[in-house]
């Protein structure tokens, strides 16, 4: 009897140091796990509070590195311009104005020309970077991608640059013209022929001035506004008629078809301009005694049925180095030819504006010593009423399944 009372003691003794050993090691485990590993001390949670939020907000590319270099926080931008591979910053002169900043806590800003991703051509990237100190142990990057805003401001310099050039080259010339004269005051010839060089100077000043006007009323207005459905034919008439003495000058027939019955979406004025600018260039860069055509279509495109409007000339062609900047703003093929024209230089550019303000496009095939056809395509009325009604804010997709350079109906001569 007494050997079965200590056989239960016993087993009643080991049970409870059983159930004591268990214990213990459960509260250890849960402390282990508490407690934090060298993982999770290069997360979000080193982030002072609020940080983590404020970075996701903004417009620029931001890194945040600890104190052995590595990336503890990073923006999908940052990815996205390279900034960040492998967990590591890859600019290297960034990673040194990091480490210069930890060192002594002084805010650092450059700017910097770094290779476009993914590219093959050299393109720069340009980008201002900002250091600055974040706490005690890291430090914040921030980076802002300015190759648009240097592009932009090109194009500034380049226009001012070229307009002041432009408005110089005819003032100067009635200046000289009118000191011409004054000192042939008494050759009423010269005197004619001296007036006849100052009208054609005052003309082309004139074209000048109001082509200024229209590039500038074309890229701040927004022609949709009081848009209204335009019927095509009476645009094409609009044209001919307004180059109809240049034509005849040159002996140039004038042709147009297709265009009945077609109607574009959009402000009249604005797009009687754009199509008048591609006919008076057919006219000007095309020899005597050849054609000039302008033919219509509707043709079906994604977003909806599209007109096209093409016209065709049988001039001089324009190169291939030539064809990628005729749409800049007082780029020339010839300037030779130009001054002789009267031409600005901005009338392709002002066609640009239009096309791309009613949500079109405009594109260009040509060959030297064959000719050009310049396309415009413009939403067609019904189509683009409809989908501005039921989608408001839904940009319209460009680009129609035809080719650009099929061919078109046709044309009749008017008469």
């Amino acid at each position: 009897m007494d050997v079965n009372a200590a056989v239960a003691a016993a087993a009643a003794i080991a049970g409870v140091l059983t159930g004591v050993i268990a214990m213990l090691a459960f509260r250890w485990s849960e402390r282990d796990q508490k407690r934090p590993t060298r993982t999770s001390l290069h997360t979000d949670a080193v982030l002072p509070p609020g940080v983590d939020t404020v970075l996701s907000v903004l417009r620029s590319s931001a890194v945040v590195l600890d104190e052995a270099d590595a990336v503890v926080k990073a923006s999908s931008a940052a990815y996205a311009l390279g900034l960040v591979r492998g967990g590591k910053l890859a600019v290297e002169p960034m990673l040194q104005m990091a480490r210069d900043t930890r060192r002594d806590g002084e805010i650092r800003q450059v700017e910097l020309d770094l290779p476009r991703r993914g590219t093959g051509r050299g393109e720069a990237l340009a980008v201002s970077a900002r250091v600055a100190p974040l706490g005690s142990r890291l430090v914040l990057l921030l980076v802002e991608d300015l190759t648009e805003a240097r592009r932009i401001e090109a194009v500034r310099r380049d226009f001012v640059a070229n307009v002041s050039h432009e408005l110089k080259t005819p003032v100067g010339a009635l200046s000289l013209l009118s000191e011409a004269v004054m000192d042939a005051s008494d050759d009423p010839e010269a005197v004619q022929r001296f007036a006849g060089r100052m009208q054609i100077e005052a003309t082309r000043l004139t074209n000048l001035v109001q082509e200024l006007i229209d590039l500038s009323r074309v890229q701040n207005d927004d022609p949709l506004e009081d848009a209204e459905p335009v019927r095509v034919d009476e645009l094409v008439a609009e044209a001919i008629d307004r180059c109809r003495h240049q034509a005849g000058t040159k002996q140039i027939t004038m042709a147009a078809g297709g265009a009945d019955d077609l109607r574009v979406w959009g402000n009249r004025g604005q797009l009687a301009a754009a199509l008048g600018n591609l006919v008076e260039n057919a006219v000007n860069y095309s020899p005597a005694r050849t054609r000039v055509g302008i033919a219509a279509r509707q043709i079906a495109a994604p977003g909806g049925d599209m007109i096209e409007i093409a016209v065709t000339d049988q001039g001089i062609g324009i190169s291939d180095k030539d064809r990628e900047r005729i749409f800049e703003r007082f780029y020339r093929v010839d300037p030779a030819r130009s001054r002789a024209t009267g031409g600005t230089g901005l009338g392709l550019a002002i066609v640009k504006h239009v096309v791309a303000s009613h949500d079109g496009e405009v594109t260009v095939w040509s060959a030297e010593g064959q000719g050009s056809t310049f396309t415009i395509r413009l939403p067609e009325a019904a189509a683009a009423r409809d989908r501005a009604q039921q989608h408001p804010d839904l940009d319209d997709e460009a680009g129609p399944d035809s080719s650009p350079y099929a061919p078109l109906p046709a044309p009749e001569v008017l008469p």
